[in-house]
């Protein structure tokens, strides 16, 4: 296993595990049991998303191209724009 990618938090990792999974890539978010025991101090390098090595390549190609995608001009709310609302 290879950790390719280091979530800001546990919702960017959980969505990133659930993009992969839909594209046949199980990855494994490590430390997601230790994130509450941090309390209110910003500890960083504690999540990580692990892929079989064989798909390791693949999965970092999703992770960039996920990272780098914009949203579709006229998907924005009247009152937020510039701001994608999921």
């Amino acid at each position: 296993m290879q950790r390719i990618y280091e979530p800001e938090n546990l919702m960017e990792g959980e969505l990133l595990q659930s993009m992969l999974a839909s594209e046949g890539i199980e990855a494994h978010l490590v430390g997601r049991d230790l994130v509450g025991g941090s309390g209110e101090l910003p500890i960083f390098g504690l999540l990580g998303l692990a892929v079989e090595n064989d798909q390791a390549q693949y999965a970092r190609e999703l992770i960039t191209a996920y990272n780098a995608a914009l949203p579709l001009s006229g998907d924005e709310p009247e009152s937020f724009p510039g701001t994608l609302v999921c």
